[in-house]
């Protein structure tokens, strides 16, 4: 039996991160916590692609792929449910594109897209010393990264 298991490493690595600017407040914790742990997993070069929310996330993110100039994509936001069904319809929207996108372009896209039912619970999930989702994104990423090249090594 093989076992594939890697770990996130990021030196010699080249990733993209695409951060909505609507909620700013919780993206750019976010961001900071991706950032932090890119670093400190040995990633130089960074590439940060601001877009205004997350329905235009899924299209940049493809742009990023489709450059063939990053070994993977991570994409930030925070979708807040209010009292119209517009979360529902970003929310669903947003996730269905990233996925296509990593499916199409055969790149990692890491999901760091949160969908909670209020401000403080997007806030928890930002916190640099709680849940930062930044940085699981950027750690899901690098993960990939490694797997999909020991897959393709054989």
């Amino acid at each position: 039996m093989t076992e594939i298991d890697c770990q996130a490493e990021g030196r010699g690595r080249k990733l993209a991160v695409a951060v909505s600017r609507f909620n700013s407040e919780v993206t750019e914790l976010m961001w900071s916590g991706c950032r932090q742990t890119l670093v400190e997993h040995g990633v130089a070069d960074i590439t940060l692609v601001r877009v205004p929310g997350a329905f235009e996330l899924p299209l940049v993110c493809r742009w990023l792929a489709g450059s063939g100039r990053f070994d993977a994509v991570i994409a930030l936001g925070a979708v807040v449910r209010g009292e119209t069904a517009h979360f529902d319809f970003i929310s669903a929207e947003c996730t269905r594109g990233l996925g296509q996108v990593a499916l199409d372009s055969s790149i990692p896209v890491a999901f760091g897209v949160l969908t909670p039912e209020n401000a403080a619970q997007a806030l928890e999930r930002a916190h640099p010393e709680r849940k930062n989702k930044g940085r699981e994104a950027a750690l899901a990423a690098l993960e990939m990264i490694a797997l999909r090249a020991e897959i393709e090594s054989g």
